[in-house]
């Protein structure tokens, strides 16, 4: 909702509240605690501009029946101050608003002189919040829970930060524990394949280690750089070695790949870094606290005790020595929301890792944290199709799809679009053939034709000796048709939806706030002409197209999406 609408909205309830006390204070109501009251928005225009359900709210507290106690709302309500043309009462009780012409041209107005700004709210009072996502091990290709998560991330960045958060993208790069271990191990194996026989036990590779095509060609650009240097060496320092040169070819990478997706992080934030002291400050903490325990000679966080029974104790150092993900990830979060400040740290993980999310909780609890300042969003599989049918395999390189072949393959703006489709939490069928299809059926294209479309509108009147500009508050009253109305509410509801967005950690409202803005559109124009004979009527139309080109680009570069101007 616009500024205006949230403002009305409030109005409204206050309007409501005043009447409802002015009928206790007549003695049409009794003396009773208020129970909470909505202003909505009505799905259908027909049932008003707003709604409230105060009636049917108050029914048990007055013991009255809601229409009844509609009627005295209505016979005290003072709605001077609002833009508010007439009232009803429908149904049971609910109470119905709607708005006069002022009110739309308004809408515009501010839709106009905002700018791109239209939509943005102060909503969440600057508080810091981290949204870590993607990060994926460092040891291999990316997938598609890794593009469904980069897009989902990135665009729910942008929405928090619209409405009005301090916003900071973070990847979390695992390069320390088992898997780099593990990582090591694969590349020491490849790299000696190169130099020994084949049948030599030195190079038979474990089912359990890497056996991506991506580890042969890393040992490759080690051996053209060393050689055969260490075949011989010692396993330790020949596998460190590898890892040292391998793993930030393989960030570096994946920085370059988050590039071309259009995702640029405020920090990539090394594991390794807490194995420094912050791992042990977690586990010092914990042990003071009583929560630590050994056996079998490892470390043991004592979950049960800390959080209740429900809670499995945790391993935080290995027999061996090494500390656990679990340890990490304690003191991860602990270093985001402690030694980094942040108000509230927003992981989005995929579903898989659901029961990770309480333990994880409880731990910080158990350290000293609010586990309540971590949030997670759990995202569900994606399903790529191809013809019709599931496609799980690359044409060109024969192997499973990465994030980099959809990417060759699939324009950005597509990809990005059609992944913030879909709350995180439903599984998603990606359709490669619709995504580069350039017909109405194609979402992306869809909403950016209706952007094209207005500016190939505006050309045409400027060609046509058509001198574009501004409109006073009388002119734009004059949009009336059905088509012109439907617009300027939606136009309305943009702030709505972007705080109701950032509440859900929901970013696809808002791409679905602009496939239905690009439909009012193409509604519009199907039904009105801009070019009439009234010139009014004609600069009103035209500062309303103007409205609408600048929020859907607005919207599409929030989500780093293109706004072509001809297609």
């Amino acid at each position: 909702m616009a500024q205006l609408l949230i403002d009305t909205k409030e109005a409204l309830k206050n309007a409501v509240l005043a009447a409802v006390q002015a009928g206790i204070g007549a003695g049409e109501f009794p003396q009773a605690e208020l129970p909470a009251i909505q202003i909505e928005i009505p799905a259908d225009s027909k049932n008003g501009d707003f709604s409230t359900n105060a009636a049917m709210a108050l029914a048990r507290a007055f013991h009255n029946n809601p229409r009844k106690i509609a009627e005295i709302i209505l016979a005290h309500i003072d709605l001077a101050q609002l833009p508010i043309e007439k009232c009803d009462i429908a149904g049971a009780g609910f109470i119905n608003f709607y708005v006069g012409s002022a009110y739309y041209a308004a809408v515009v107005a501010e839709a106009l002189k905002k700018g791109e700004a239209f939509g943005a709210s102060d909503f969440g009072g600057g508080n810091r919040i981290n949204v870590e996502f993607v990060s994926a091990n460092p040891t291999g290709p990316m997938h598609m829970g890794n593009a469904r998560g980069g897009a989902l991330g990135d665009c729910l960045a942008a929405v928090l930060e619209k409405a009005g958060y301090y916003v900071e993208r973070e990847f979390y790069v695992n390069d320390a524990g088992n898997q780099i271990i593990k990582f090591g191990l694969s590349l020491s194996i490849r790299y000696l394949s190169l130099f020994l026989p084949a049948d030599d036990a030195r190079c038979q590779l474990p089912e359990d280690a890497y056996h991506g095509a991506d580890i042969l060609e890393r040992a490759k650009e080690f051996a053209a750089v060393y050689g055969d240097k260490y075949v011989d060496a010692d396993a330790a320092e020949r596998e460190q070695a590898l890892i040292d040169f391998a793993l930030p070819k393989n960030i570096a990478a994946m920085k370059e790949l988050m590039n071309t997706y259009r995702i640029t992080y405020n920090t990539w934030f090394l594991e390794s870094t807490l194995h420094q002291g912050e791992i042990g400050e977690v586990i010092d903490i914990l042990s003071q606290k009583g929560f630590t325990y050994e056996k079998d000679g490892a470390l043991w966080f004592a979950a049960a005790k800390a959080g209740g029974e429900e809670y499995k104790d945790e391993v935080l150092v290995r027999s061996n020595g090494t500390p656990t993900y679990f340890a990490a990830d304690i003191a991860y979060h602990r270093n985001k929301l402690t030694k980094r400040g942040f108000d509230k740290a927003i992981d989005i993980w995929g579903a898989d890792h659901h029961g990770h999310v309480a333990r994880l909780k409880n731990a910080l609890n158990a350290v000293g944290e609010n586990g309540d300042a971590l949030d997670v969003v759990l995202m569900q599989l994606v399903r790529l199709i191809k013809d019709g049918k599931p496609a799980k395999m690359s044409k060109r390189t024969g192997k499973a799809i990465t994030l980099e072949d959809l990417l060759n393959d699939i324009p950005a703006d597509a990809v990005r679009f059609l992944f913030n489709m879909r709350e995180a939490t439903s599984q998603m069928d990606f359709d490669l053939d619709l995504a580069v299809e350039q017909s109405s059926q194609n979402p992306v294209y869809y909403v950016q034709y209706a952007h094209a479309r207005i500016c190939s509108v505006l050309a045409k009147l400027e060609k046509d000796g058509v001198q574009i500009r501004s409109c006073t508050a009388e002119e734009l009253e004059l949009l009336q048709a059905p088509e012109e109305l439907a617009i300027i509410r939606h136009l309305a509801a943009l702030t709505d939806e972007i705080i109701t967005a950032a509440k859900a950690y929901d970013p696809a409202r808002i791409t679905r706030y602009v496939t239905t803005l690009a439909t009012l559109f193409h509604k519009f124009y199907n039904a009105q002409r801009v070019a009439v004979d009234d010139e009014a009527l004609m600069m009103a139309r035209v500062n309303l197209c103007l409205a609408v080109k600048t929020t859907i680009k607005s919207i599409l570069e929030m989500f780093k999406i293109t706004a072509p101007e001809k297609m």
